[in-house]
C-alpha cells in the first residue's frame, strides 16, 4: 500500500508520467535522478511502470533493469557522476 499512497500523494500529469517512463527505460539514468526530479523511489517507479506498460513490456523492462550497475548511483563507477549526457542541454 505504500507505493499506492506515494503515487496518490504526488499525482503526476500525463507528461510527467511519460517522462518518468522514458527516464526509467534509459540505461544511464539512475533511480536517484528520478527520485530527485519527481519524488518517486525505485519501488514507486516499479509500480508506475507496472501500471503504465503492457505486461510484456514491463517484464522486458524489469529484466533489463535488474542488476544493471548504471541504474544505481551507489553501484556506478566513481567517474560517472552526472545525470545528463554530455551533449544534453539543461
Amino acid at each position: 500500500m505504500e507505493v499506492q499512497d506515494a503515487l496518490k500523494r504526488a499525482p503526476l500529469s500525463p507528461a510527467h508520467v511519460d517522462r518518468v517512463v522514458e527516464m526509467a527505460w534509459e540505461d544511464r539514468t539512475p533511480f536517484e535522478a528520478i527520485e530527485a526530479q519527481f519524488g518517486l523511489k525505485e519501488n514507486d517507479v516499479r509500480a508506475l511502470m507496472r501500471k503504465t506498460l503492457k505486461p510484456r513490456s514491463f517484464r522486458l523492462w524489469r529484466a533489463r533493469v535488474q542488476g544493471r550497475r548504471t541504474k544505481h548511483v551507489s553501484r556506478r563507477e566513481r567517474d560517472v557522476a552526472r545525470f545528463r549526457a554530455p551533449g544534453q542541454k539543461s
